[in-house]
């Protein structure tokens, strides 16, 4: 790989890193090429992209955009490194560990770091953690159900009010 086309992943990298707000960084080494490419079909179908790049050259893509916000995620670039950019915090996490239920409980993808919503996640036992994180619609309904909860007690105590004011003012009339 020549000089310009190292920048040019660099440059598909940077553009990549700053279109999405949440990554992951896996290894995927010693899958086989079809479970490879049944992984690529999974990410592809579930709206995440996936891409292999040289450590190196996402290192460099890295800290062209901001060296001490990955700062964490350096350390997890070596071996083979898979790269996974997603809208949503936890589908790739989903992913990587439906694929491994599918194999017959394999280890890999490994996952090595994760970068969601400005927080670094790094390691493998973080992917449950990752699993569980909530969207930002699961958060805005969550909140909406909350704070319909205490108006449909208020409604729900004001028409049982209603109803024994109505059945008092009843039974004086049925004499």
């Amino acid at each position: 790989m020549n000089k310009d086309q190292k920048n040019e992943v660099i440059e598909l990298l940077k553009s990549k890193f700053s279109q999405y707000s949440n990554f992951y960084i896996t290894n995927t080494e010693s899958l086989t090429v079809a479970q490879v490419n049944d992984l690529r079909k999974t990410c592809f179908n579930k709206q995440v992209e996936m891409k292999v790049a040289k450590n190196t050259l996402i290192r460099k893509a890295l800290e062209s955009l901001d060296s001490e916000k990955y700062a964490g995620i350096f350390d997890s670039l070596h071996g083979v490194t898979a790269l996974m950019f997603s809208d949503s915090p936890k589908e790739p996490a989903l992913i990587i560990s439906s694929f491994r239920k599918a194999n017959n409980k394999l280890e890999k993808p490994v996952l090595k770091a994760a970068f969601v919503a400005d927080e670094i996640f790094v390691g493998d036992n973080q992917l449950t953690a990752l699993t569980n994180i909530k969207t930002k619609n699961e958060l805005i309904g969550e909140v909406i159900g909350l704070l319909q909860s205490p108006a449909k007690r208020v409604i729900a105590a004001l028409l049982e009010k209603g109803k024994k004011e109505g059945a008092v003012e009843e039974a004086p009339a049925a004499e």
